[in-house]
């Protein structure tokens, strides 16, 4: 095929190198190709339409506009593309409309969304809205600067939060994406996260699947607005200096009619055999990788998010139960790959290929890769063998540490090793810590809950907690809620406890975050070479003893900043800890402050630092360690 007929030129948007790309499973942008499009045909104002359904034996459009008759506007052949298509005149915007989709060889005719839709009803309806995006971006400083913002030596501290359950106005209901603009600005400001985390915010029917089980991977959900309504969300955090992370899910899609499920009467997204295309953890279908046209379709969703909605990081989910073909499956109900091996070889393939294209087409986005095994290079380029994503969830951390906070402290020196074993793979991989939502349901209650001791003990471990992740190298993610002190589990139907703002002790606690979101940023030690190892040492990882931990991070410069953690309710009164430098060293932040809800044990802001040598270092401090509290420390006088 070199060249389309008169036909197809005027009432198709693709041409033949689009066709030959989307075959090929390289197309970037069938997202301005394939779905519905708005234009002019013969002097006449009406939507193009096209939709990929090769084993169909015929595809109409239905819609507002001719009363939902299959027979009205009918969709031709593209060829041999198995792309439908054709213009209709007359159709406005804001009109519903789905394909019907008449499969080969006879049967029932099915009403199907459109794959490619930017905006659909609002759920439990299902239908596609025909939309042209209208919108002005203001975002103009941000996108200039957000390389930097992204990189891998800035400091990135995220806010991860589920939308629908942020807060809630008057009414009960849940805000929308323009409603909760100002105040979700304001909360990260005072909080000084960098980068907000948006759980699914793709269309999905069931709402307690938090986003995690999609129909639409081009439309932003409409329970919350309009896509230009998320527009303005994303331009507001941007104009405000915060960067904005979207979760993304092309490991598994939702079996509903409507959606991309037996689209064509066939297995045309998702594999025939259950033993590879149904997920038996969810009950969804999974994504055949070795279909190109597949391939394009998601590679298309993905760029569309970041030019569309000026997206600054993609977070793909489950990239485990894709990597693995025997993921949650027994012997015999699994297909091995070619080389009779587990891997999934087609899914490396495409994920290796989303980071390639992404690093080429927009190279200040970064791409973080939810996976929980042990497979080598998730965040090593592609070129070395890896899979090319920027940064890794540390899900061994996560585990680790929180199964130790929620130890009574009694009982942790005998579990001291939970606390240094993660610098053993710490820079393997580029980590992000992640603190995620998945930590604070099902049935695993709050992470105050989660805490041993009584009620001022909860909230010094808790505090603790924050101040120990901010510590370790490696980006910090924390889940809405978490800076409450939430009591109760998270609930997706319900608001977060806005209440416990107004208690002096949760004050404190939001006060705590805010100011190791401060010195975070601040501090290069803190943030330059987290993925580094030289950015690291430790003072002393053994003291099971009286339960404490110490370590120093370095910056580019050299500069080091110390920190010693107490993990046990017992003041240590002159503890001595070896350090690299004579002379004073500033206190920087104190856990057990009282403006945090401690109880004001410390060093009165600075101590002298003798030349009598520990640790293996030259020089030592003896300080005032505090009950369940870290203390962070720096070489000199504090300029402030």
């Amino acid at each position: 095929m070199t060249e389309f007929g008169k036909t197809e030129t005027q009432a198709c948007l693709l041409s033949p190198d689009d066709i030959h790309w989307f075959n090929e499973g390289t197309h970037l942008g069938l997202h301005e190709k394939l779905g519905a499009h708005s234009g002019v045909l013969d002097g006449k104002l009406g939507f193009h339409f096209a939709v990929w359904a090769p084993a169909a034996e015929g595809v109409s459009v239905v819609g507002d506009w001719n009363d939902w008759d299959g027979k009205a506007d009918p969709l031709r052949p593209l060829w041999s593309s198995g792309i439908w298509f054709g213009f209709v005149p007359g159709v406005e915007r804001g009109q519903r409309y789905k394909f019907r989709v008449w499969p080969w060889g006879g049967g029932d005719w099915v009403d199907k969304a459109d794959p490619f839709a930017v905006y659909n009803e609002v759920a439990p309806r299902t239908a596609s809205v025909a939309w042209e995006i209208d919108f002005e971006w203001q975002d103009e400083a941000w996108m200039e600067e957000r390389a930097r913002r992204n990189a891998g030596d800035a400091p990135i501290s995220i806010y991860e939060m589920h939308l629908g359950s942020w807060r809630h106005g008057p009414e009960g209901q849940p805000m929308g994406y323009r409603e909760i603009a100002e105040p979700l600005v304001s909360h990260m400001k005072e909080l000084g996260f960098t980068h907000v985390e948006f759980m699914p915010l793709m269309e999905h029917p069931f709402y307690g699947s938090w986003g995690y089980q999609i129909t639409g991977f081009f439309a932003p959900t409409s329970r919350y607005g309009a896509p230009e309504d998320l527009m303005y969300l994303i331009d507001m955090l941007h104009r405000n200096g915060i960067g904005v992370i979207l979760d993304w899910v092309p490991s598994h899609f939702v079996t509903d009619e409507h959606g991309l499920a037996r689209f064509d009467g066939t297995h045309l997204y998702e594999h025939a055999d259950p033993r590879q295309g149904f997920h038996p953890d969810w009950n969804t279908l999974i994504f055949n990788y070795g279909r190109r046209e597949v391939c394009s379709f998601l590679l298309s969703s993905a760029m569309s998010w970041l030019e569309r909605y000026h997206i600054d990081g993609l977070r793909v989910d489950a990239v485990a139960s894709m990597l693995y073909l025997d993921y949650s499956r027994k012997a015999g109900e699994w297909i091995p790959n070619v080389h009779g091996g587990r891997e999934n070889l087609e899914a490396i393939d495409f994920l290796r290929n989303l980071n390639e294209a992404i690093a080429q087409r927009h190279p200040a986005v970064a791409t973080y890769a939810e996976e929980s095994t042990a497979w080598p290079g998730v965040s090593r380029p592609s070129q070395e063998g890896g899979l090319g994503f920027h940064v890794k969830w540390d899900m061994g951390w996560m585990h680790d540490t929180l199964r130790h906070f929620s130890r009574d402290p009694v009982h942790r020196r005998y579990h001291h090793r939970e606390l240094s074993f993660r610098l053993v793979y710490a820079f393997h991989e580029n980590f992000v810590l992640p603190l995620s939502h998945d930590e604070v349901v099902h049935g695993k209650g709050s992470l105050i809950g989660r805490m041993p001791g009584d009620a001022w003990q909860k909230l010094a471990n808790l505090r603790l907690l924050y101040g120990y992740m901010f510590g370790q190298p490696g980006k910090k993610l924390l889940f809405m809620g978490g800076e409450l002190g939430q009591d109760r589990e998270w609930n997706h139907d319900q608001s977060l406890d806005w209440g416990l703002a107004e208690r002096e002790d949760r004050a404190g606690l939001r006060r705590w975050l805010a100011d190791l979101n401060r010195l975070h940023a601040e501090e290069p030690a803190l943030h330059e070479r987290d993925f580094e190892p030289r950015g690291f040492e430790w003072i002393d990882l053994n003291d099971d003893t009286h339960g404490t931990l110490s370590f120093l991070r370095r910056s580019r410069s050299g500069d080091p900043i110390v920190m010693v953690f107490n993990f046990t309710p017992t003041v240590l009164h002159n503890f001595r800890l070896g350090v690299p430098l004579e002379g004073e060293w500033t206190e920087l932040l104190n856990g057990d402050a009282r403006i945090y809800g401690g109880s004001g044990q410390g060093n009165l802001g600075r101590v002298e630092a003798t030349p009598i040598s520990c640790h293996g270092r030259p020089a030592s401090l003896v300080i005032t360690l505090p009950p369940l509290a870290v203390v962070y420390f720096r070489p000199g006088r504090n300029p402030s």
